[in-house]
């Protein structure tokens, strides 16, 4: 990895995912199967959710972001220049003088991030540093974090279960499931070119339509009967995979397939439909200025440039030749 490399890990929110096993062993804390007691980890530094600020409560914050420095002996005068400019860097300087019960949750968060940046470690490991953020909060720590991985340069390694957070921060974002690395590319690569049925279902906002089709001689068939106006790249039973903003409202005579709105929202920015095929709702992204309402019957066009295939039963992605 470059020096200005960071790595998200994500993956669907539930126990067993692996990303907390992936960061021990990224900072040899773990090897596959027992501790790894005894080994320097000096040259790295954990971001956890949030600063403990039970941890040193009568401390200020200057004191608080110094005390690695102070444990390794560091000469007070340079640990005030040094603490000073880890502050400034994420928007503390004025705040040095306070407790922690006097911060925000944010601003907690902040003291965390320069308490890492006085270590000057070599590797920064981030267990979700912004779990514990509200929505609001979390787009500001965001820009924060990116901007300073940038002019620190220093490789990080990212977990998260939002895949927000892993797409935007990210040079490369590795998608877990179960201890197993389902994907690892460039945020474009996870989200144009999906590996499997997992990996397409998670990433994106809306995730990737995925609907079970059987391709047969007259063409796709769908639940409850659905029939879709579109070839194959093979016979048999398939997930046909589509992102919404690839799928069209079209006059009846040049649609796919035909189907009622189930309903309708107004993003501001775009507008957003769902439709209800079989038991599965499909997303299907629109311009602002289109209006439908709940039970219009429309037709609906997929781009077959932008069509995904994956095996039924692997949920692998079936690439045609």
């Amino acid at each position: 990895m470059g020096r200005r490399t960071m790595i998200g890990a994500t993956g669907a929110a539930a126990f067993g995912l692996g990303t907390g096993t992936a960061l021990a062993q990224s900072a040899s804390l773990l090897k596959p199967g027992k501790p790894y007691a005894g080994t320097t980890v000096n040259v790295l530094t954990v971001v956890a959710p949030q600063f403990s600020a039970h941890e040193a409560p009568h401390m200020t914050i200057e004191r608080n972001i110094g005390y690695p420095l102070k444990l390794r002996g560091v000469a007070r005068d340079e640990r005030a220049v040094q603490v000073r400019k880890a502050a400034e860097r994420v928007d503390l300087g004025p705040l040095l003088g306070r407790l922690p019960r006097q911060l925000s949750g944010g601003q907690r968060q902040r003291v965390a991030l320069a308490r890492s940046i006085v270590r000057r470690p070599r590797v920064y490991l981030m267990d979700e540093p912004l779990s514990n953020l509200d929505a609001k909060l979390r787009v500001t720590a965001r820009a924060q974090i990116k901007h300073l991985a940038q002019e620190l340069q220093v490789t990080t390694i990212y977990v998260t279960h939002d895949q927000v957070e892993a797409m935007t921060l990210a040079h490369r974002v590795a998608v877990m499931d179960a201890g197993v690395i389902r994907q690892l590319g460039t945020p474009e690569q996870i989200y144009k070119d999906p590996a499997d049925v997992f990996v397409a279902g998670f990433i994106g906002s809306p995730a990737m339509n995925l609907l079970p089709v059987h391709a047969g001689a007259e063409g796709l068939s769908a639940e409850g009967g659905l029939a879709i106006r579109l070839p194959a790249p093979r016979m048999g039973d398939l997930v046909l995979g589509v992102r919404a903003e690839d799928m069209q409202m079209a006059d009846l005579g040049d649609a796919h397939f035909h189907v009622a709105v189930y309903t309708f929202e107004l993003l501001g920015d775009c507008t957003m439909a769902t439709v209800l095929v079989g038991q599965r709702l499909l997303a299907i992204k629109g311009s602002k200025a289109l209006r439908l309402e709940s039970g219009q019957r429309i037709g609906v066009r997929l781009d077959p440039v932008h069509l995904y295939w994956f095996d039924a039963g692997s949920g692998r992605r079936f690439r045609a030749r």
